[in-house]
């Protein structure tokens, strides 16, 4: 009897054409409703949101023009140009420059360009009235200096609201990125033993779960971030370094004792998501297990306080709540989450000042943590959706002290 397939799961690796030119439309709604002519945009990560064309920011200046009405506009170096074609069928008006400086500045061309593209005279949008990001030791005139007759309007709260709230197709790359996190911390976990180098550990974690992934999910999955698809490391939280949230590196093997501070990821369509947790090499000690059981407290409460109406403030005042219980304040370092998405770290902050409600849509991380100086941190992080009655876990790799033990 042949095989009957009622359902063939097939996963989206990027945004769809369609969902660009809603962005666009969007973008072009609320220009209208502020009356901008055009709208310029030079941060990357909105180059790439709004047309699919994703590059490398250098000091070389690259600007998206988006007109009120007509095709978009890419203004940058002709080393883009070949790359842009085979990205995105969204820009058809692509303007390029030999490099920087140039014989005749970058910024001067752009000027050029807008004035034969009809808009030297007109009140433009933009997230940098300067026209280059800046980078790389960058140094240029000022693009609305140039253009003394055009009006330019900082406006770029009109994308990172549009980026609040992800679609489906947006929710869908974060839930796939979601399960290759989850495979590169499975093999962290297993490959993590004492007198091993934390870098050796990552490195070997994140080959094998990449070499899966790209096997998997075929020709059609193309990572942003480079030969790297998924990842899984410790950024340096080894032993006492665990206490730095921030640390970067660790100067010795680890050891039975440790105290270890995790992360893992995967990049989807240029989507990421966030996975970290807490593990223990060798039995916890009952220190360790009583920080373990407030920080996972804490997390549970600021999970249960996400929910539409609930403002980013009720959240982290959750978490905070439980460590201020258990009389352990002053290990506190951080706020309790933030927005994920294209960026690791986007709007919305969970924060105790901000008084933001949460949407349907928006996904956060939730990562409350305590920090004892010279003895560990305690932290886990998992990255969650705003649901309609309250929220949905995209990350589900065990949280339990026992499950994490090694």
């Amino acid at each position: 009897m042949p095989w009957e397939v009622d359902l063939i799961y097939l996963p989206i690796l990027q945004i769809s054409k369609n969902e660009y030119n809603v962005r666009v439309k969007r973008l072009r709604e609320e220009m209208g409703k502020r009356e901008l002519g055009a709208f310029l945009v030079t941060n990357g990560v909105s180059i790439f949101y709004l047309s699919g064309f994703y590059h490398m920011a250098t000091e070389r200046p690259a600007a998206l023009l988006i007109p009120l009405d007509g095709d978009l506009v890419f203004m940058g170096p002709l080393l883009e140009a070949d790359h842009l074609k085979h990205q995105t069928e969204m820009i058809r008006d692509v303007r390029t420059y030999l490099d920087y400086p140039g014989t005749t500045h970058p910024i001067d061309l752009f000027a050029d360009w807008i004035i034969q593209l009809g808009y030297g005279k007109a009140q433009i949008g933009t997230d940098n009235p300067a026209g280059a990001v800046g980078t790389y030791g960058y140094t240029g005139p000022p693009l609305n200096e140039k253009l003394p007759d055009a009006k330019f309007v900082k406006a770029d709260e009109i994308l990172w609201e549009m980026r609040l709230t992800k679609s489906p197709e947006e929710l869908a790359l974060i839930r796939e990125s979601a399960k290759w996190g989850h495979l590169a911390h499975q093999f962290l976990q297993d490959y993590t033993a004492p007198g091993r180098w934390d870098a050796d550990i990552a490195l070997e974690a994140t080959t094998e779960a990449t070499a899966i992934m790209k096997k998997t999910l075929g020709p059609d999955y193309i990572p942003l971030s480079g030969n790297r698809c998924c990842s899984a490391g410790f950024r340096g939280q080894v032993g006492q370094k665990s206490a730095m949230p921030h640390s970067i590196a660790v100067e010795r093997p680890l050891r039975e004792g440790d105290v270890l501070v995790t992360g893992a990821g995967a990049d989807v369509g240029g989507y990421n998501s966030e996975l970290e947790r807490t593990m223990i090499l060798g039995s916890p000690t009952d220190r360790q297990k009583h920080y373990f059981d407030v920080m996972l407290k804490a997390q549970d409460a600021a999970i249960k306080a996400i929910k539409p109406g609930a403002t980013c403030a009720d959240v982290d005042k959750a978490a905070n709540k439980v460590i201020h219980a258990a009389g352990l304040d002053e290990l506190a370092r951080h706020h309790t989450g933030h927005g994920i998405g294209l960026q690791g770290h986007e709007p919305p902050w969970l924060d105790q000042g901000n008084l933001l409600p949460l949407r349907p849509g928006m996904v956060v991380s939730i990562e409350p943590g305590i920090y004892r100086l010279g003895y560990a941190g305690f932290r886990h992080s998992d990255t969650l959706v705003v649901t309609e009655d309250g929220c949905e876990m995209v990350t589900y790799y065990p949280r339990d002290i026992e499950s994490l033990t090694i």
